[in-house]
């Protein structure tokens, strides 16, 4: 999604990471929530490129990763 919203200041943002991402290299994404939208990054470069999404944006996101995951899980 494109967005003309600019990045929060990452100093003073709550960056959290999935409980289910524990044990499997710390390959995953951080989120926070921040001023009416939310932050995504990645969390081995937390210097790195952020993605800022309006929460609903964020959540169709969510919605279309549990479904992709689904049907990959139904095709092993």
């Amino acid at each position: 999604m494109r967005t003309s919203m600019s990045a929060p200041s990452s100093s003073h943002v709550q960056w959290r990471k999935s409980t289910h991402s524990l044990g499997q290299n710390d390959q995953c994404v951080e989120v926070a929530a921040v001023q009416g939208v939310v932050g995504v990054r990645d969390s081995k470069d937390p210097f790195g490129p952020k993605v800022v999404l309006r929460p609903s944006a964020f959540w169709q996101l969510i919605a279309a990763s549990v479904t992709v995951c689904t049907i990959c899980d139904s095709l092993s």
